[in-house]
């Protein structure tokens, strides 16, 4: 079959000429800077056919270039074969960034495009002054991919509904008061919420605009003396929906006329919005008499912290995702060793056979990856049915995967040995154990940051001339995005924040290590920042981890692990099959008692 990006990158270019631009610049972003896109706004990976989730074109007259990180260099490499696009690698030493690429090589005069709805306020202003300091100058509004992109999808129409009763931490009309007590103390009059996870925590609705994330396309508008304006497609919302909006003070209007609400705001007042969490057409609408105050939003902090009542939904939650992934590894367990062909994308149907059977389970949190041996060295490989992995009874399985449920999400990454496996299949898959373990049995003072504990899930990889590419922990959603800011466990980087870790925050740990061509390991459990002790030094606090799913043991090499390490292993398994035991029954809990028996 014809390969079509190189006919869309010359349609592309044929716009740009008749434009006078001499560079378009294409992330990958919505109008609410979403990390996963509906399609109608999925214009990046239509004009070069990479799938991932994370990358920037760069296209010229001459030259067409795309940006990702390490997660996505072979995937990357693959998919953009033939096209005419190159790769460009992210954070590589000596290797420049899309804009300092664009700084270099735009001449003086020369016009970069960009669309305004794809690009924050606050990423608009760093190209304007890089470019600037070139003699070029940016264009935000011109969306050159959607003039050529004939075919584009339209905006997704799925239903919008409330969050299960019971569910939700404290009430729609509690949050808000929340919200406008914070709002008061910043002099602010109003608040702009564009980030769709910050609407649908707020407003106590989910919806499916999003794939694997329970969200919908919306703004919301907040007056600290008045109503809260939701601005969504009003097809979307029941005649019930919309009562029980209006009964908490929450107007409805259509989702293409916040920019014409934002420019009425008069004279006096004073808006509350994060600059890198709206999009600079959307911040370009504010009414000129209306006072800015660029803050981040504080919803963010506020659902990052999980209540009590919360937590408990999750670790029940825990429980059925641990009981569903047991059945699923034991069927695949019997298959394989009856002989049966499995192939990466039965490990896949397996999970969610299993998961739809849980109770108030909604949906997969993100498209699971199964890779067998080499495919395992792709941090986001996903398996299709043009190109997929059977597997054998040897060797490394390693499976990342996560359900979307009423009381909360999951992410769960385990390595499964499927017959024999090498010495440094093992020996590898025990150092990255003993990363996660270092970093789960951690104490922590209060104020401590994700990068400054980011080291301890490395150093024993460290130690051994290894390491991974992707960061240790990402935040998650409570039946929202399964990546939640603002906290994170990664490396430390220039000028970036360093937000404290606070408990009820959920992080993931899940170290890891790549080895391509040959074999990839990634163990990763769900825990949340829990208070430890008081001492003369201050507070300190820990994790507890919420994940419930034996390892594998057979993948490990017992004697690299010392006896701390060996306890905590040996302790979270007889947690495991104190929680699942009386869920599952038969050859289901046989399975169980096999896999979390003491080392």
């Amino acid at each position: 079959m014809t390969n079509p990006i190189p006919t869309r990158l010359a349609a592309l270019r044929q716009a740009m000429q008749r434009h006078g631009v001499a560079a378009c610049l294409v992330p990958t972003a919505d109008p609410h800077l979403s990390e996963y896109l509906p399609a109608h706004w999925a214009a990046r990976e239509w004009l070069s056919g990479f799938t991932g989730s994370a990358g920037t074109l760069v296209v010229t007259a001459s030259e067409a270039d795309l940006w990702t990180d390490s997660r996505y260099f072979s995937q990357a490499e693959q998919q953009l074969a033939g096209s005419g696009i190159a790769l460009k690698k992210q954070k590589v030493s000596h290797a420049p960034e899309h804009l300092q690429w664009l700084q270099q090589h735009l001449d003086e005069g020369g016009v970069l495009a960009v669309a305004g709805d794809s690009l924050s306020l606050a990423a608009s202003r760093q190209i304007e002054r890089l470019l600037g300091e070139a003699g070029a100058s940016v264009r935000t509004d011109l969306d050159l991919p959607g003039e050529v992109w004939t075919d584009r999808p339209p905006l997704p129409k799925a239903a919008v509904f409330e969050h299960a009763t019971g569910y939700p931490g404290a009430t729609r009309a509690d949050k808000l008061e929340r919200l406008r007590t914070h709002l008061r103390r910043q002099e602010a009059t109003h608040h702009l919420v564009s980030s769709l996870d910050d609407v649908a925590w707020l407003t106590n609705l989910r919806g499916s605009d999003v794939e694997y994330n329970p969200v919908f396309l919306a703004h919301l508008l907040v007056e600290t003396e008045g109503p809260a304006t939701l601005f969504v497609d009003r097809s979307k919302l029941s005649d019930k929906l919309v009562a029980a909006l209006r009964a908490d003070g929450v107007h409805i209007a259509d989702y293409a006329t916040v920019a014409d609400a934002l420019g009425e705001l008069g004279k006096g007042a004073r808006l509350l919005f994060d600059p890198a969490r709206v999009v600079c057409a959307v911040a370009g609408a504010i009414a000129a008499d209306a006072a800015r105050v660029e803050a981040a939003n504080p919803s963010t902090a506020y659902k990052a912290r999980k209540t009590e009542s919360e937590l408990e939904h999750i670790r029940d939650v825990m429980r059925r995702d641990g009981a569903a992934l047991a059945r699923a590894f034991r069927r695949l367990e019997e298959r394989l060793a009856a002989g049966m062909a499995q192939t990466e994308l039965d490990v896949d149907a397996l999970l969610r056979e299993e998961r739809s059977a849980q109770p108030d389970f909604i949906g997969e949190s993100f498209a699971t990856i199964a890779g067998y041996q080499a495919n395992g060295a792709l941090p986001h490989y996903r398996a299709t049915p043009e190109a997929h992995s059977t597997l054998q009874r040897k060797g490394l399985l390693l499976v990342d995967s996560g359900g979307q449920y009423a009381g909360g999400t999951t992410d769960i990454t385990r390595v499964l040995a499927l017959g024999e496996t090498t010495a440094e299949q093992r020996r590898d898959a025990t150092l990255v154990m003993k990363g996660l373990v270092a970093l789960s049995r951690a104490r922590f003072p209060k104020g401590a940051s994700g990068p400054q504990l980011d080291a301890l899930a490395r150093a024993p990889l460290w130690a051994s001339g290894l390491d991974y590419g992707h960061g240790t922990g990402h935040g998650v959603g409570y039946f929202l995005n399964v990546h939640e800011g603002p906290h994170a466990i990664r490396p430390p980087v220039p000028n970036g924040a360093l937000v404290p870790l606070e408990p009820g925050m959920i992080t993931s740990i899940e170290p890891g290590l790549y080895k391509p061509a040959r074999h990839g390991i990634r163990h990763e459990n769900l825990a949340v920042v829990v208070q430890a002790d008081q001492t003369e030094f201050g507070e300190f606090y820990a994790f507890e981890t919420l994940t419930l799913c034996p390892f594998d043991r057979r993948a490990l090499e017992p004697g690299l692990l010392n006896p701390e390490e060996r306890a905590w292993l040996d302790d979270y398994h007889a947690t495991v099959r104190a929680a699942l035991a009386p869920l599952l029954e038969d050859a289901d809990l046989a399975w169980l008692e096999r896999h979390c028996a003491p080392l």
